[in-house]
């Protein structure tokens, strides 16, 4: 029996390690296909806006010609189709290849250690569930300590000119000169009125949007351009700057933008 269960567990870690090459194929060709479409779109409208309007007709005209062709148009809406469910389909891959591969090398583990509880496969995917909110919290978390740090800076700046300067040095009244707005922190109110603006053009938002209209286009900004949804170059750094916006929409600084 102890021959079997050796053999068995051999088995299941072959079959994992089988799975794990197989997936990490169809991700990365998954990833690529989705890279090269874009480009590829990209390139077309880049030359469609560099040729002016003769190339546009010319192009609008070999486009018809493409949509009447019995090949062209599923090839079209097929590139269409994959492009906006690539980044799904691969973030889907990824899921399944760690469930799989964590359940089948555990099992293995209990077939030839009785000291390792068996776990069932539903156990691997809250695993999988908890680990990418952990992930996600933590790189919030991360961009928020470095807004936090930005606006430690910020106050730290503009008091030491405030000191500096003996309060006469900047201000809102500099009609005589230059005044010092422009040239760092030199007007903490327009600074904020223009973070706060530029925190709702971020999530396309009124400047007067309530709580419930922030938080419910933040909840589809984050999701259209969550890294593991979507495969766009700066997918990252837009989530980043979503989340930043969103957090710097409280309660606090809409009553503050409210007042001014």
């Amino acid at each position: 029996m102890t021959i079997f269960k050796r053999l068995l567990a051999k088995i299941l870690n072959a079959t994992a390690n089988l799975v794990d090459i197989v997936f990490n194929g169809l991700i990365m060709l998954v990833e690529s296909m989705v890279v090269y479409i874009s480009r590829f779109l990209k390139g077309c409208l880049a030359l469609v806006s560099m040729g002016g309007c003769l190339f546009f007709l010319l192009f609008f005209n070999f486009a018809m010609q493409l949509l009447f062709h019995p090949v062209a148009l599923p090839v079209i809406l097929f590139l269409f189709t994959f492009l906006l469910l690539g980044g799904k389909l691969a973030s889907h891959l990824k899921y399944v290849r760690y469930i799989t591969t964590e359940y089948l090398n555990h099992t293995a583990k209990h077939l030839v250690e009785a000291s390792n509880k068996y776990r069932s496969f539903n156990e691997f995917k809250a695993d999988y569930r908890r680990a990418e909110e952990e992930r996600i919290r933590a790189e919030q978390q991360r961009y928020y300590q470095r807004q936090r740090e930005w606006e430690e800076q910020f106050w730290q700046s503009f008091n030491q000119q405030n000191y500096q300067g003996g309060g006469g040095s900047y201000g809102y009244g500099n009609y005589g000169g230059q005044s010092s707005y422009g040239q760092g922190f030199g007007n903490p109110t327009a600074d904020f009125k223009y973070k706060y603006e530029k925190s709702c053009d971020t999530l396309g938002v009124a400047y007067n949007a309530d709580k419930q209209e922030i938080k419910a286009a933040y909840r589809k900004k984050a999701k259209e351009y969550h890294p593991d949804l979507s495969k766009l170059p700066d997918a990252t750094k837009i989530f980043q700057e979503i989340t930043a916006a969103y957090e710097f929409l409280s309660d606090e600084n809409r009553q503050r933008y409210s007042s001014l």
